[in-house]
């Protein structure tokens, strides 16, 4: 892995502030521009373009993320559960509650209470295994599977087809 001095950390930390400020002053437009005219004005060098390019684009799709899904929390174990739960549903799978928890990698009972607040956004719906009573099982309800698909939608119709996406 390659090692950043502290100046260029510095000013990495000041792009991605300024990118910040950008994409909040210009809304859905800036993240388009940015990446051709900020770079060009600033003349970085080819190694820190892709870098840029894929800090901006983390940037715009956490902002797409946010409006999209309103006051529901989507980051982290929260997000982790979404895109199991959109898995599952493309694969015709249900998966446990616990199976939630343990792939968002947090405690059975912090994994509950997240469902239990994407219950209330209405984007998931928990029962009972019929198999094993014991289990819980959790699904995306339509809303939640409509919100899923339409972000995907919206994230692909930003532009940044072919690009990796770790968000």
């Amino acid at each position: 892995m390659q090692q950043f001095s502290n100046q260029e950390i510095a000013e990495l930390k000041s792009r991605v502030d300024q990118i910040h400020d950008l994409l909040a002053s210009r809304g859905a437009e800036a993240p388009a521009t940015l990446r051709h005219s900020a770079m060009e004005r600033r003349g970085d060098a080819p190694s820190h373009a892709g870098l840029l390019d894929q800090l901006a684009y983390s940037i715009e799709v956490r902002r797409i993320r946010r409006a999209h899904f309103g006051g529901a929390d989507m980051s982290g174990a929260v997000w982790d559960m979404m895109l199991d739960l959109m898995l599952a549903t493309t694969h015709g799978r249900t998966l446990s509650a616990s199976d939630l928890a343990t792939g968002a990698g947090v405690p059975l009972s912090s994994g509950l209470r997240m469902i239990a607040s994407l219950e209330r956004c209405g984007l998931a719906h928990r029962s009972i295994d019929e198999r094993d009573r014991r289990r819980t099982l959790v699904h995306l309800t339509d809303i939640g599977t409509e919100r899923m698909a339409s972000y995907f939608k919206k994230i692909g119709a930003a532009g940044h087809g072919g690009q990796t996406l770790a968000a």
